[in-house]
């Protein structure tokens, strides 16, 4: 079977995609500090011990998506001829049914803990000799733990945009909403320093909740991408620009009536069939490829597009279908 030719990215994307890889690698690093600092001062509070495992949590995506790009950039071979290009929406299905699972798991924890009334304790903790109520530390810990994924959430959700990157795009989304995770932790403790048993439980549940929204809204999308679903934007779930860029590029061809575009998603890139209707049968091939590098030039996510000469009738079947 021949092979696929190798995707080769546009300059200026490729250096997005370098950054958005560098982003992962600082993410896995700022998190680790995150996630060692809540371990110090986990104590007994259930908002906390769920804060920290969601941090925990957010290293699956990016190390799924640096596991990811290395496939990817294997291109096709002739044991996977048409290449890995589908990884990337396999690691966006990673991410998001470990955050999904981990967020029903937590719920369920958390329910149990509230139906029960267990009444959580924070106590006293020795610092440099100086005995501190844990609550104090665990806030200040909490409110670190703030910053590194607010910050790499929005520097990464443009680049997700302009290189169609929809694991990324939901690791930035995801970071970005970790503000309320740290906030609902610390109305937890205090709701504890305050005689309000009940509040470190159901801020736990309020932070549960948040993960398993995100991950079900991501599972769903992931799937759709390896079920062949028509091709969306990143983040804003509406029909991907790059359909009607594709139809009229086509369009556009000498000799063309009329076309009809069918594209799917393999990870960052487009591909897909082109049905053109020609007003003759004179030098079909020649205008077959016009077709086809026309398309491929109106958006660079374009690639391997195939250029079908059909009848009026079997491109109304194509339409209806």
């Amino acid at each position: 079977m021949r092979t696929r030719e190798a995707f080769v990215w546009p300059d200026d994307k490729a250096a997005l995609r370098r950054r958005a890889i560098r982003l992962e690698w600082i993410t896995l690093a700022a998190m680790s500090s995150v996630i060692l600092v809540l371990y110090l001062v986990l104590g007994n509070a259930q908002a906390t011990r769920t804060a920290w495992i969601e941090d925990v949590l957010s290293l699956i995506p990016a190390m799924a998506y640096l596991a990811a790009a290395s496939v990817e950039r294997r291109g096709p071979t002739k044991r996977f001829p048409f290449g890995l290009y589908r990884s990337v929406s396999i690691a966006y299905l990673v991410g998001a049914t470990a955050t999904l699972l981990v967020g029903v798991y937590l719920l369920v924890e958390n329910g149990m803990a509230l139906s029960k009334a267990e009444h959580p304790t924070i106590g006293l903790m020795s610092v440099a000799g100086y005995d501190i109520w844990g609550g104090w530390l665990m806030m200040a810990a909490l409110l670190y733990s703030i910053i590194p994924p607010v910050i790499l959430g929005r520097l990464k959700m443009p680049i997700a945009r302009e290189i169609h990157d929809k694991p990324l795009i939901a690791d930035a989304s995801m970071q970005k909403a970790d503000w309320m995770t740290g906030v609902g932790a610390i109305v937890g403790i205090v709701g504890v320093g305050l005689g309000f048993w009940w509040a470190d439980a159901v801020a736990a549940i309020f932070i549960s909740l948040d993960v398993i929204h995100d991950g079900a809204r991501h599972v769903w999308r992931a799937m759709g991408d390896l079920a062949d679903r028509i091709p969306h934007t990143v983040d804003r779930d509406k029909l991907h620009p790059a359909i009607e860029s594709a139809r009229n590029a086509a369009i556009s061809v000498a000799g063309i009536r009329s076309v009809e575009v069918k594209l799917r998603e393999e990870g960052h890139l487009l591909t897909g069939t082109v049905y053109a209707e020609l007003i003759d049968e004179e030098d079909v091939t020649s205008r077959l490829d016009h077709i086809r590098d026309a398309v491929e030039a109106s958006d660079w996510r374009l690639y391997d597009i195939v250029v079908t000469p059909v009848h009026p009738r079997d491109l109304w079947n194509v339409k209806s279908s």
